[in-house]
């Protein structure tokens, strides 16, 4: 890496067409802030306070059933209904613009096993995660009124997960939301002025390079991207060009749970600590355009700095002007990819 990267310079994000800063002498201060309570992993097989266990009744009264795999429901509080009504009349003021925003927000149990996350599952299970990933985008983005299918996990309760039952969400809405839109515009416009794809060339790129990796296989490539922004951010991206899940073989769904499975031990073992992100994929929007600039992946937004209980706050500055960082990407990369693959638990 070039010697004046270690000095404040700024990184162009492609995809966003937003800049971040990037400060590595700041790595050196020290720390007086707040510090957070660690993730600790639980024990617990089958917890009957919990309503996304096997048999319990969940908070809006509705009993799950006693699943042995996989189990897909309509959250019992949803953020978005497929019914809202217009929410204004036709007369209001150009500067108080609302519009209707109809959708459907589903949860999904990865396993019946209170105690399990993505990183402590077998492949073969997060493999069965794959499956039903892939069967509600296409249920939901076959339904006329949604736009665009958003899957994702908020892990931990840094990342404001409400339950700690291994579980992500799935939500449809009627208009494509903001950070979506903004790849689909960078990743059109790419296509359309250079004729290939964006994320081709930069999985390309990364693989040449090599100093941003942190793990792949033969479907998919796991790097830090060179325009990170939290601490230990990761982008998972297809090797093929894949619009979608429905565009994966069977060889590649295994693979994706094989690279989920890398990445998130990987997070645990860095801090030896269960390690909290959102997770989510990016992926074609399903208002019937074919979307052929669209390249499948996966963002992972973890917030952890310098140890399972410092986390990075986006506030002043990251609020106010820019995003911001302090350990380079090439630094965070080379600390993921040198842990082992083999969960630190496991070890023990």
């Amino acid at each position: 890496m070039s010697e004046s990267l270690q000095y404040p310079h700024r990184r162009f994000n492609p995809l966003r067409r937003q800049w971040v800063l990037v400060s590595p002498h700041r790595t050196a201060r020290p720390w007086q802030g707040e510090v957070n309570p660690t993730s600790g992993f639980s024990d617990v097989h089958y917890d009957p306070a919990c309503y996304l266990c096997p048999g319990n009744t969940r908070a809006g009264g509705h009993l799950t059933p006693k699943y042995e795999s996989v189990y897909v429901f309509d959250n019992d509080y949803a953020a978005l209904l497929p019914d809202s009504p217009e929410p204004q009349r036709r007369d209001a003021p150009e500067l108080l613009r609302a519009d209707r925003e109809r959708g459907r927000c589903r949860v999904l149990c990865f396993h019946p096993d209170h105690s399990l996350t993505l990183a402590r599952m077998s492949v073969p299970d997060i493999r069965r995660v794959v499956d039903a990933w892939t069967e509600e985008y296409r249920t939901l983005g076959a339904e006329p009124d949604f736009r665009y299918v958003q899957i994702f996990e908020n892990r931990g309760p840094m990342m404001g997960a409400s339950n700690p039952h291994p579980h992500g969400q799935i939500w449809t809405t009627e208009h494509i939301p903001d950070e979506p839109q903004a790849e689909t515009d960078s990743l059109r416009d790419y296509r359309a002025t250079r004729g290939t794809c964006l994320l081709c060339d930069y999985a390309a790129l990364e693989t040449r390079e090599k100093v941003r990796i942190v793990a792949q296989n033969d479907s998919f490539l796991a790097v830090v991207p060179w325009w990170a922004v939290w601490p230990f951010e990761t982008l998972v991206l297809a090797k093929r060009h894949l619009r979608s899940l429905l565009d994966f073989t069977d060889a590649e769904r295994d693979a994706l749970a094989g690279i989920l499975k890398q990445l998130t031990t990987r997070y645990d073992n860095l801090f030896e600590t269960s390690f909290p992100y959102t997770m989510g994929f990016h992926q074609a929007p399903t208002d019937g355009d074919p979307h052929d600039e669209w390249h499948f992946h996966a963002h992972f937004y973890p917030p952890l700095l310098r140890s399972a209980t410092v986390r990075k706050y986006m506030v002043g500055f990251e609020m106010l002007g820019m995003p911001q960082r302090d350990i380079t990407p090439e630094s965070a990369a080379e600390r993921l990819q040198s842990l082992p693959e083999t969960h630190f638990m496991d070890r023990r």
